[in-house]
């Protein structure tokens, strides 16, 4: 075997090599990004939680307090806005 086929066939291995890490990387990044796409939905259901505690905490600590007029009326527009929201999500069920 002459110098150059040598060079050629280590070459080729190389090559090979390159080739077996690049498919591993491939997977490697696809099953991250699986990773990322699951986390992305857990922080987002997380998030929507955490609103609706907050708007609950708020509702709670406005019915504790006393309310002047101008507070109450804004309070009964806000919780009539949630019933309206709620109302939608039932008919969205629904449908």
């Amino acid at each position: 075997m002459t110098q150059q086929e040598k060079q050629l066939k280590q070459i080729h291995e190389k090559l090979q090599q390159l080739l077996k890490q690049y498919q591993s990387l491939q997977k490697e990044n696809s099953k991250l990004k699986d990773e990322i796409k699951e986390f992305k939905t857990h922080h987002d259901h997380h998030a929507e939680e955490l609103d609706r505690l907050r708007q609950r905490t708020q509702i709670l600590q406005s019915a504790k307090t006393e309310m002047s007029g101008e507070e109450k009326k804004a309070f009964e527009k806000r919780l009539h806005n949630y019933i309206k929201e709620i109302d939608r999500c039932i008919a969205l069920l629904n449908e």
